[in-house]
């Protein structure tokens, strides 16, 4: 892998944090009235020594926790990916072994305290708000999955800190935070992926001899004490890091088997008390493992309210993990356009290197144009997020009801945004990461086959990004209800663009223009057709959608630039327009031959 600090070499990434990025807006929501810093004041609380008292402050720590992750990223563990995925984990004798570098990567980077970036300072986290942690996760899956999942897998206690107990929150959160466990979400049983209202793993109440041989587990929450019966699947990092073990949050029945989606509930389970029946052996990944879980009157504590883990619970969660995705696909396509375009500067064919090559350059140019515009889409995702989810949980704190919080109308607006913005994001991103992937790999021709070269394990490693967290024909699901009644005459996307084209160079924006209004016969055609046939291009849909948000984004992000950087950044804007309007265009023509067809 090239090496070098992941922040600080990459100028996309600079340009976004010193002049894209609306920070204001973003510290506000998440620092609020820098009430972690007034805590440190009065009780001189060493957990919010670094919390920021000021804008300024704020960026800088932001800044310093993204400047040392890219430099742990690009220089310790970059050097050593190769090695870990051809090593690979290893399940033996009922347990899984680790390649030992990949252990010493996860303490050093629990030493550098770069592991909880999702929590609170409260419990030992760093503390960041959602914007920053794209950053932060698009780089350190630039250099690699496997190693990223283990070093960030604890930040998955989100869901304990926001929906566990006063007595769970504090008893387990700084321990994770502090990294004296693994953690792991088992949604998946061997029979249900996607289909989670009819996961069949059952949980009932502990009796009063199951609660007194579990009491230490168990603490100050006996009464949450439930047993587990059954399996999971495909769940990563299931077993643990090295000898710590996981705490795994798991879906489980507490109703009826015919209960469906409100008869789940959500349990933290310690993975000592489960079995590990196995490891997949996976195309790519290689050092990350996927665990198979076996519950037999396994002991595990209820997370909230019964009832609510689905419902509630897990799709609370579906934001962030989408997100996550998101950034993930993000830094792969990142890792293989920097690997290609540093190949083709080296590699002389015809007297002349690959990049001098009109077709080859082409393509970097391509790639590196629809990076920037995913990047675009990932940053307003987090923003979204960033605008709700951080008001909420300070209007909670002031006090405010659940029906408080539900009616406030700032959280509903950008609740609403990302609720359209996520599945989006994560569907394009993620199939764009493909495309992109295995560009890299046409660029270094026959060597891009061998494993001789990172774009080969970057290829093998891309394939799951439109799979897991919700597969892409999920996200099409989830995503085109809000688009084709968000495009409506009074609907809720409608709304958000004019808002962006209001500040808009009318001068500059004739494609885009173009773009949206292409998109727009688009969503009239779909209109037109049948049920059955809307489902077989709800896809195409959803990618207009995409195409013309990021290019709104994408042409948005220019607004804030000036001379040649301003410059360049329009001319590869543009680039990416004209491939867009083509897409679009395209698919007009397809729904209206549908439609004259029906």
């Amino acid at each position: 892998m090239i090496e070098g600090n992941y922040f600080s070499d990459n100028d996309d990434l600079m340009l976004h944090f010193d002049h894209i990025i609306r920070w204001n807006e973003v510290v506000e929501a998440y620092e609020a009235d820098f009430f972690d810093a007034r805590r440190y004041q009065e009780t001189g609380d060493e957990r919010f020594a670094m919390a920021p008292s000021s804008k300024e402050e704020a960026l800088d720590y932001y800044r310093s926790v993204l400047d040392s992750a890219g430099e742990f990223a690009g220089r310790k563990i970059a050097p050593h990916v190769q090695q870990l995925d051809q090593e690979g984990v290893r399940f033996e004798n009922g347990k899984v072994h680790f390649p030992s570098r990949m252990l010493e990567l996860v303490e050093e980077a629990r030493q550098a305290g770069l592991q909880p970036t999702g929590l609170a300072r409260e419990y030992g986290g760093l503390g960041l708000p959602w914007t920053a942690r794209a950053f932060f996760t698009e780089m350190m899956y630039r250099v690699d999955a496997s190693v990223t999942i283990a070093i960030g897998c604890i930040n998955l206690a989100e869901i304990i800190e926001r929906n566990g107990s006063d007595e769970m929150r504090q008893r387990w959160i700084p321990a994770l935070a502090d990294g004296q466990y693994a953690c792991a979400m088992g949604l998946t049983e061997p029979d249900h992926g996607s289909d989670l209202p009819n996961l069949r793993t059952k949980a009932r109440p502990a009796t009063e001899e199951e609660k007194k041989k579990y009491a230490e587990f168990a603490g100050e929450d006996s009464d949450s004490l439930y047993m587990l019966e059954g399996a999971k699947r495909f769940i990563s990092q299931g077993c643990g890091t090295g000898d710590k073990p996981a705490l795994l949050l798991l879906l489980a029945r507490t109703g009826g088997p015919d209960s469906g989606a409100r008869g789940l509930s959500f349990f933290l389970v310690n993975s000592d008390y489960a079995k590990v029946a196995g490891i997949e052996k996976k195309m790519g990944m290689h050092a990350s493992p996927t665990c198979e879980i076996v519950l037999e009157d396994t002991p595990g504590l209820l997370v909230g309210q019964t009832g609510m883990g689905l419902v509630r619970y897990t799709m609370g969660m579906l934001n962030g993990a989408r997100m996550g995705i998101t950034q993930q696909s993000v830094g792969l396509s990142t890792a293989a356009y920097e690997e290609a375009r540093k190949y083709a500067s080296e590699r002389v064919q015809f007297g002349r290197t690959l990049d001098h090559i009109p077709a080859v350059s082409s393509m970097l140019e391509d790639m590196q144009s629809r990076i920037q515009a995913m990047r675009c889409l990932q940053f307003e995702g987090a923003r979204a997020m960033d605008l709700y989810y951080w008001r909420g949980e300070h209007l909670k704190r002031q006090g405010a009801t659940d029906k408080d919080v539900k009616s406030d109308t700032i959280i509903k607006y950008w609740e609403k945004l990302a609720g359209i913005l996520t599945p989006i994001s994560k569907f394009y991103c993620s199939e764009s990461c493909i495309e992109i992937v295995g560009q890299a790999v046409q660029i270094h021709g026959g060597a891009g086959f061998t494993d001789d070269y990172d774009v080969s394990r970057l290829y093998r490693d891309s394939r799951i990004v439109t799979i897991y967290d919700g597969t892409s024909q999920i996200q099409v699901n989830a995503a085109i209800g809000g688009v084709v009644t968000g495009m409506g005459p009074q609907g809720f996307l409608r709304e958000y663009l004019d808002c962006e084209w209001d500040h808009f160079d009318s001068s500059e924006t004739r494609i885009l223009d173009e773009m949206r209004d292409t998109f727009e016969q688009c969503i009239h055609r779909y209109k037109e057709l049948l049920s059955e046939e809307r489902e077989k291009v709800a896809s195409l849909i959803v990618e207009g959608a995409a195409r013309l948000l990021c290019s709104m984004l994408y042409y948005r992000s220019t607004l804030k630039l000036e001379g040649d950087v301003r410059k360049n950044r329009l001319a590869l804007c543009q680039r990416y327009h004209l491939d867009c309007i083509a897409f679009l265009a395209g698919v007009e023509k397809r729904l209206t031959m549908q439609t004259v067809n029906a």
